[in-house]
Formats: structure tokens, C-alpha cells, sequence
């Protein structure tokens, strides 16, 4: 794979000539571009084009994430790394298809990583020289299932959206039920409901988001309605339970060969 072309964004210069010393060592990166503000990162993609951009989300005026909902509408849009010493923009971040998200002040390690996840994501088998390149860039960067990011201990981890079992709300966090822990993203319940609907999870309780996927058992006890998922029984509400019985009855596999 060809050298990575990056473009470095913060408003503050020790931490931008940071940031691009640290890049400029890596092996796998080529050039660097650095930009002190969106503004100028935007002039400077319209002279050249990057391979990613790591950029600051807190900065005045265009702020990182409005920088990158920008750099989504390009034909080809550059892999996107936040790097800020806030961990509340996560889910924002999640939710503009970050490759990664890390936390200041970034170690070598950690820079080294999501310079390999860009690299990863960038690359692919040869394909015919007849191809369009164009095409070739989309097959790439077809997205995947929606990975969520987590600080777990000062590193960012990420979870892919079809290992969560159950989604348990706790204030203005949820907690993430998956095989082997449950991490906590802040982000409200009713909002998560609403954007992984359409991906097989349904609300069933005011407390609980499950994924249909991972149901095991629906029971009936005195009226009271509960489901097991992923060997855990949950509570299901009054108002969702005809919604839940219904759903399951549609995502139920069809009868095999062999059903009697």
C-alpha cells in the first residue's frame, strides 16, 4: 500500500505540532498536512486530497464535527480520526462513522493503532486494472455494522453494534450488554432505540433495548410479561409486550425441510 496521506487539524499549536510529529514518524504515513482551524483544513483539501484526517473536535468557529459532516458530503471523503480531550463527543462521533476516537494526550501506541485501523480500512485485494477507480473507493469504504466507542481505562475500545445483546439504561448513560462486559456510553436510551430499530433491536421496556437476535425465550407468568436474552431475564412492559410477541413471530425462521 502507497504512503498515507494525513491532515493534522487543532486550534492549538503545541498540540497540532505534536500531533504531526507523531504522525510523521510512523512508517506507514507519508505526508502530513497540518491546518490550525476547519477553515483552513478545507482550503487545504481543496488543493490536495488526503487519505484521513485527524482533527480536534473542541475549536472555534467550525467545530471538528461540523468539519467532518462537511467532508461528508465530498465524493470521496477522507477516514476521519478525532482527537480531543473530551470523551463526551463519542456517540457523535460513532454516529459520523469515525475510524477511531482518542483521548489527549495521545501515546505513540495509541496514534500507532488508529494510523493502522486507516490503513486497514483504506486498503483491499487487487482488483482489475479496467475497474473505475471510483468504484474501487466505494467497495472500500462500504460501512459495516456500527461500531460504538468506549473508554475503557484510558483507551478507546470499540463495539460492534451486532455483539450487543440487551442496551440497559442508567441516567443519561446506557449500559451495553455484550459477551464478557457491559460497557457504559453516554447517550440517552430513546435515542439509541431510534437508530438501531431498523437493525433488529426493539424497545421493550422503558429501561431495556434488546436485540431480536439474541432473544431466547418470551414467558407469560400471572400476566406478567417477561424475555430471556442472552441467558438473562428482562422485564417487558405492558405497552410493548403485543409489539414484542408480533415482531418475534415475524423474525421466527422459516420451517426447514425436516419440521414436522
Amino acid at each position: 500500500m502507497r504512503p498515507l496521506r494525513i491532515l493534522a487539524v487543532d486550534d492549538e499549536p503545541p498540540a497540532l505540532d505534536d500531533l504531526s510529529y507523531l504522525l510523521r514518524g510512523d512508517h506507514r504515513v507519508g505526508r502530513v498536512l497540518a491546518a490550525d482551524s476547519s477553515a483552513a483544513a478545507l482550503r487545504l483539501l481543496e488543493a490536495e486530497p488526503v487519505d484521513a484526517v485527524f482533527c480536534d473536535i473542541r475549536m472555534p468557529g467550525l467545530d471538528g464535527l461540523d468539519l467532518v459532516r462537511v467532508l461528508g458530503r465530498f465524493a470521496h471523503p477522507p477516514a476521519v480520526v478525532f482527537v480531543t480531550a473530551y470523551e463526551d463527543f463519542a456517540v457523535d462521533a460513532f454516529a459520523l462513522k469515525a475510524c477511531d476516537y482518542l483521548l489527549k494526550p495521545v501515546g505513540g501506541e495509541r496514534l500507532a493503532e488508529a494510523v493502522r485501523r486507516v490503513a486497514a480500512l483504506l486498503d483491499a485485494p487487487a482488483e482489475p486494472r479496467d475497474e473505475p477507480r471510483e468504484e474501487r473507493t466505494a467497495e472500500r469504504r462500504a460501512p459495516g455494522p456500527e461500531r460504538i466507542p468506549v473508554d475503557l481505562g484510558g483507551v478507546t475500545r470499540f463495539v460492534s453494534r451486532d455483539d450487543v445483546a440487551y442496551v440497559e439504561a442508567q441516567g443519561d448513560y446506557v449500559r451495553l450488554h455484550t459477551a464478557g462486559r457491559a460497557p457504559l456510553v453516554r447517550v440517552p436510551l430513546a435515542v439509541l432505540a431510534e437508530r438501531w430499530e431498523p437493525h433488529g433491536f426493539l424497545r421493550i421496556h422503558r429501561s431495556f433495548l434488546v436485540s431480536l437476535r439474541h432473544v431466547e425465550e418470551l414467558r407469560s407468568d400471572a400476566g406478567h410479561w417477561t424475555v430471556r436474552v442472552a441467558g438473562t431475564e428482562l422485564p417487558v412492559s405492558r405497552r410493548h409486550t403485543r409489539q414484542l410477541r408480533d415482531v418475534l413471530v415475524r423474525w421466527a425462521p422459516a420451517p426447514g425441510p425436516d419440521t414436522v
